[in-house]
């Protein structure tokens, strides 16, 4: 089996699917030698033209040589402008554009100066230059395919992959151009000199010239010419394919002469072929091997309305509507000039528009050789467009899907495939236009693919900025990190031999310190003195308490049992009220004694009764004052007074209500009434001479002892006592209670009769805190209101007459 270059040395040709067979109307514009047109006075050079963004290096008035470069740039796909001409750089600004949409772009205006001075253009040969320095100059000089779609050469001539075959395209299947056959023509030895360069750079193991049969002379003219080049004798084959529409694009090219399909998504030097077009080669060895940039092109002026056609090499940036007028162009009523050829052409909008590297043919065709515009019918689904279609797709739903505006899925049917040669408008009976709705839908996926490609370029901007950021705020912190640490690591060497220095100086004005206040100290102790000793006799008064309790509490559980035998009633509550009354008469009198002593302690820790305090030591008032009337009654002792401490009125009210079982008359009430009155006066007297504040017994006041049950008892207690103001008669019940549990105690320890006089009561043991208390209540006494000396009155008159009626039984027993 042959080897595919075998099958190529033999001519074999493989059949390429769809085509089609237009007219070629090539005669019009090929019967004569090219020549040049009378330069124009002024040139309009856009950018950028081919490739990437370029920055322009020119300003307004900058004098400029021909071949000069115009515009500076650094990407892979970037290529130079030069100037056609030599002149003055006279406007900078936006123009309309030689493209169908006519949309303006940004223009360097250069007015010509008609000198035609030029640049120095460095004339090398080619085994003195370098792969690299030949990729260079070609970039340089702005080298771009020249067949139409104006791909940058410099890329195309430095494939990734190994190169196999390189096939120089010579075809030119598009009606009413000739321009690449009159270059072949006249021009075959530069075009094999542009192919030697390139089988240097790629080395290929073949060289395909590709040409149409509808083209014997230049056929002709390049086999002659290949004789004259030995080295290419063994490499380079003239093939002759047959004449269809479009023969002469890259991937049908390909599939004709080798058989294989470029996949879709693919290029062909993936397959290891690289195709050129002849006039790219003729530019190739222009720039490497005469340093000449690509400042001009043979192009084709035809059609019925042009006077002379032929093909001319006009400067780049030359007008359209200059260019036909040195031709004889005439205008007729709604006249057509296509740039291209009549099935892969666009009409222009505008005339005045420059001349660009991929500008092969400006077509001016008449009424006779172009149909006017009809209105576009309906789809009849004939199926005419896809037996036509070179590249075997489907142009009817790819038209459905782009006129729906679903450019998505005209995409999932190939449309980057389409090369939009036309073929389907052509064959199309609804006179659809479906080529310009193919342009539309891939201008549309362009758009949004570059939109896509910016918003992924924003978000990498935006993600690299944030970790900018971050790394920022982290070097301040760490800066700050250190500064502080060097701050401190000064502040501590600055301090460390003055360290030792500030210790002692703090240990010295502690010492000093310490002995200001010890002799401070020393001052304050004997205004102290008599509050500690309060202090002292409160704990000594709190612990003596606790044992009358005991003792209480011991005489109770004996004397209960012989109570209830002896005397089965109970014990009325008015008899511990008269107990407690009788009590207290006894604590004044020892209080009036230690007045005298604690008085001037008492005076500095002199403050307001809290009325807190108070209920809290009424409410143990009383319950001490129950224990001790039970205690008493149930031993049989007799709660009465010294005649020193109760007023012989007294005793004889207390005798009148035991005799008395009847309710108290008002008369009786009045006597109680005096009596009362008189002993009030009596402890106001005496606590006013001494002037005892009582506010230091409250802190001595056990709430353990309080007793819940008690309350009315202190109520009427305390109602004997004080004067009009509640919160004096809790202080007073508060008095009582204090006496009443000292007599208890007495009574348990000795186990005598309660007549015993006050005086034998000792009055150190009196509780510091009683004493106080009754000093407040001697200072706070006031003239005892009628109405509660009634009452109290009453209360003791019950109390006696209780009282005479045990004593009664138990002198009987």
């Amino acid at each position: 089996m042959l080897t595919l270059l075998e099958q190529i040395d033999k001519g074999t040709l493989w059949h390429s699917p769809g085509g089609v067979h237009p007219p070629q109307l090539k005669s019009l514009s090929n019967q004569t030698a090219s020549a040049r047109i009378a330069p124009a006075k002024q040139y309009r050079i856009p950018l950028p033209q081919v490739g990437d963004c370029a920055r322009l290096s020119v300003n307004v008035g900058d004098k400029v040589a021909q071949g000069q470069q115009l515009t500076e740039g650094e990407g892979f796909m970037y290529l130079p402008v030069h100037s056609p001409i030599s002149g003055i750089v006279s406007n900078i600004s936006l123009q309309h554009s030689n493209h169908a949409s006519g949309l303006p772009v940004l223009t360097c205006i250069i007015e010509s100066d008609g000198l035609n001075s030029q640049v120095d253009y460095q004339v090398s040969t080619l085994g003195e230059l370098t792969n690299q320095q030949i990729l260079d100059k070609t970039k340089q000089a702005g080298i771009a395919g020249l067949g139409g779609a104006t791909f940058p050469s410099h890329i195309k001539l430095n494939p990734a992959s190994e190169i196999d075959l390189v096939i120089i395209n010579g075809v030119e299947c598009e009606p009413y151009i000739t321009s690449d056959d009159v270059l072949m023509r006249e021009n075959a030895f530069e075009i094999f000199k542009g192919i030697q360069v390139i089988n240097q750079l790629l080395s290929p193991q073949r060289i395909v010239v590709a040409i149409e049969d509808n083209k014997p002379e230049a056929s002709s003219a390049m086999q002659q010419c290949l004789t004259q080049f030995d080295d290419l004798q063994s490499t380079v084959k003239i093939t002759v394919i047959p004449t269809k529409y479009p023969s002469g694009g890259e991937k049908q090219l390909i599939q004709i002469i080798t058989g294989r399909e470029v996949p879709t998504g693919s290029i062909p030097a993936q397959q290891g072929i690289v195709v050129h077009n002849v006039g790219t080669a003729y530019a190739i060895q222009d720039a490497v091997l005469h340093g000449k940039p690509l400042i001009e092109r043979l192009v084709t002026l035809t059609g019925e309305q042009v006077k002379q056609p032929g093909n001319y090499w006009l400067p780049i940036g030359t007008s359209v509507e200059h260019a036909l007028e040195q031709v004889g162009f005439t205008a007729m009523d709604n006249q057509k000039v296509i740039i291209g050829g009549p099935m892969m052409g666009y009409a222009l909008p505008e005339y005045n528009v420059p001349v660009l590297k991929g500008t092969n043919c400006i077509l001016a065709p008449s009424a006779n050789e172009i149909a006017p515009d009809v209105d576009e019918k309906a789809c009849i689904r004939c199926g005419e467009c896809a037996v036509a279609c070179p590249a075997l797709l489907l142009p009817q739903q790819l038209f459905w899907h782009a006129k729906a505006e679903e450019y998505d899925k005209a995409a999932s049917f190939n449309l980057k495939d389409c090369i939009e040669c036309g073929c389907c408008s052509f064959v199309c009976p609804s006179d659809i236009p479906l080529v310009e709705y193919y342009r539309i839908a891939k201008s549309a996926l362009k758009n949004e693919a570059e939109e896509k490609q910016q918003a992924e370029q924003a978000k990498i901007r935006f993600e690299a900025r944030l970790k900018r950021l971050e790394d920022e705020k982290l070097a301040r912190e760490e800066k700050s990190r250190l500064a502080a640490e060097k701050r401190k690591a000064s502040a501590n060497s600055a301090s460390n031999k003055s360290t030792v220095a500030e210790a002692m100086a703090r240990v010295a004005a502690k010492k000093k310190a310490a002995e200001q206040e010890g002799h401070s100290k020393t001052a304050e102790a004997p205004s102290e003195t008599g509050a500690s000793n309060g202090k002292s006799a409160a704990v000594k008064a709190a612990i003596e308490r606790a044992k009358a309790k005991k003792l209480a509490n011991k005489s109770s559980e004996t004397s209960d049992s012989t109570a209830a035998e002896e005397n089965p009633q109970p014990v009325n509550d008015k008899k511990a009220q008269i107990a407690a009354a009788v009590a207290r008469a006894k604590a004044k009198k020892l209080a009036a004694n230690q007045s005298t002593d604690n008085s001037a302690s008492v005076e500095e820790n002199t403050a307001p009764v809290d009325d807190k305090k108070a209920q809290i030591a009424a409410a143990v008032a009383r319950a001490k004052a129950k224990k001790l009337a039970k205690q008493n009654a149930d031993a049989g002792i007799y709660s009465t007074t010294d005649s020193e401490t109760v007023d012989s009125s007294t005793t004889e009210a207390a005798a009148e209500v035991s005799s008395n079982a009847e309710p108290v008359d008002d008369k009786k009430a009045k006597i109680a009434v005096a009596v009362a009155r008189a002993k009030a006066k009596k402890l106001a007297k005496q606590n006013a001479d001494d002037g005892i504040d009582s506010t230091t017994y409250t802190e001595t006041v056990n709430s353990e002892s309080v007793d819940s049950s008690t309350t009315d008892t202190a109520a009427i207690v305390s109602s004997t006592l004080e004067p009009v103001d509640d919160k004096k008669a809790k202080i007073a019940a508060a008095v009582a209670r204090a006496k009443a549990k000292k007599l208890a105690k007495q009574n348990a320890d000795a186990d005598i009769d309660s007549t015993t006089d006050s005086e034998t009561v000792d009055s150190e043991s009196v509780d510091s805190s009683t004493t106080d208390t009754a000093a407040l209540v001697s200072n706070t006494a006031e003239p005892v209101d009628d109405k509660k000396a009634r009452i109290a009155a009453a209360v003791a008159k019950a109390k006696a007459k209780k009282l005479a009626n045990q004593q009664k039984l138990s002198e009987k027993e």
